[in-house]
């Protein structure tokens, strides 16, 4: 293990109202990609087979749609990787203006996509035919590409910030931003719903389009909190000691594979459950709620704006009391609650009840939060300076993959043919591999991010 500089900043001496901003920055931001992000996961479930595949049975509509959903968890790796090699070199906060940009004009462009035979707001009389999808696939890898390389960064700007005791508190920050994207997502849609009509044509002609086109004013507000934020201490002292002892240039990709893989595999597999059990309750139900147990539209935008609101105070209450017990036992808890539910999920949803359906998506929101609370200072902990950014940003994206990419898709196949049970049964499997993977971690509440942690901790996964 290095020793640590003498010239490191020491994160103490960081005052209490630089560490507020610092948050908020990195809160504002997460919201706002992740608003982006889950726009598009909401009009999937509701509006986008008739949109863009209208030519094909509902249920293949829906299969077709979520497999451009999918586009997106394939291309976080390629985004960790190519925005982690710059917040490794040049810095994490202007990595994330560009992470910004890039998904808030993705998702502003889809708002202005013409449909497969359907025009928008009278620029365009008739469609685009296959085109349409096209380029919706096209903006969904974008959007995927920009959220690769922001969570890392988002959380880095925390946890480097961060007194080493008080990280899973900063944690809270970026970690919050699914619930209140969530939260806008939902309601955005909601009040596009019940304006223009729940069932209406208007909603499908421009209605589901107001919550992408609303994303510019969100981008510009972050924009402007991020941009007045400084530059980590930890990257700044790492950048100086690189100068000053002129250190070969390095790929922080090919150090982070050649030095720790094996964490960021089991990492990944361990984050996996993480993004299938959020996009279970914040997608797929949705889809599951309108067109296999007929709820209305308006009410299963209204259920999921209450299940946000739990979802926000669960992660922040996970994430504060990982400090105490560690990051490890809090997730652990949360995926092996997740086997027992994931079994109980769906023959609760198939009463048809809109109670059991709202206790459903909430439960379901809640134990994400309780594992993805701590995750936000898990990962940066597990890193080395030099390439935390890549290593954080791969791991997590590697379970975006596995966890948020596959899992709708199959789920999606499933229902149509078989009891939705099933689709329990492959989310508790996924869960009990999540969890055994989480159980042959180190420990890392208690890591140095100045001190390079990771070559310590690698034996401990090695075991």
């Amino acid at each position: 293990m290095n020793p640590p500089s003498s010239n490191l900043a020491a994160p103490e001496k960081i005052t209490d109202r630089r560490l507020r901003k610092v948050g908020g920055a990195s809160l504002i931001g997460t919201t706002i990609e992740y608003y982006d992000f889950f726009v598009y996961g909401t009009a999937a479930a509701l509006v986008f087979p008739k949109i863009f595949f209208p030519d094909v049975s509902p249920a293949m509509g829906t299969m077709a749609s979520f497999a451009t959903f999918g586009v997106a968890f394939f291309a976080r790796p390629v985004g960790s990787i190519l925005f982690g090699h710059f917040g490794d070199k040049i810095g994490r906060k202007r990595t994330l203006v560009w992470t910004l940009l890039i998904m808030g004009l993705s998702t502003v462009l889809i708002g202005f996509l013409p449909g497969f035979d359907t025009g928008v707001f009278g620029v365009f009389d008739n469609g685009i035919g296959f085109w349409a999808p096209l380029i919706v696939v096209v903006m969904r890898f974008l959007q995927g590409l920009a959220l690769g390389g922001e969570w890392a960064g988002a959380t880095l700007l925390t946890a480097e910030y961060a007194p080493k005791n008080q990280r899973g508190r900063m944690a809270v920050y970026p970690q919050l931003g699914p619930a209140c994207a969530f939260f806008l997502a939902s309601g955005t849609f909601f009040l596009a719903s019940i304006t223009v009509g729940d069932t209406s044509e208007a909603f499908l002609n421009f209605g589901w389009r107001l919550p992408f086109i609303t994303s510019l004013l969100l981008v510009m507000v972050g924009l402007y909190i991020r941009l007045s934020v400084d530059e980590t201490p930890v990257f700044e002292a790492h950048k100086r000691n690189r100068e000053r002892q002129a250190a070969e240039v390095t790929l922080p990709f090919a150090d982070a594979i050649r030095v720790q893989w094996k964490q960021i595999l089991i990492s990944g597999l361990a984050m996996s459950t993480v993004f299938s059990m959020f996009y279970t309750g914040a997608t797929f139900m949705t889809s599951y709620g309108t067109s296999k147990l007929e709820f209305t539209r308006t009410m299963i935008l209204g259920f999921g704006m209450i299940a946000s609101v739990v979802l926000g105070i669960v992660t922040a209450l996970a994430a504060i009391y990982s400090d105490k017990v560690g990051r490890k036992k809090v997730i652990a808890g949360a995926y092996a609650l997740t086997v027992v539910w994931s079994l109980a999920m769906f023959p609760l949803l198939d009463t048809g009840s809109p109670i059991a359906f709202l206790i459903a998506v909430t439960v379901t929101l809640s134990v994400y939060g309780v594992a993805n609370g701590p995750a936000g200072a898990l990962l940066p902990e597990m890193f080395q300076s030099r390439f935390r950014y890549t290593g954080a940003g791969l791991s997590y994206n590697l379970g975006g993959i596995i966890g948020g990419a596959i899992p709708p898709i199959l789920a999606s196949q499933i229902v149509a043919s078989h009891d939705g049970i099933w689709v329990g049964v492959l989310l508790a499997a996924l869960s009990a591999v999540s969890l055994l993977c989480v159980l042959a971690l180190p420990e890392t509440k208690n890591n140095v991010l100045e001190e390079a942690p990771a070559t310590k901790a690698a034996p401990a996964v090695t075991a």
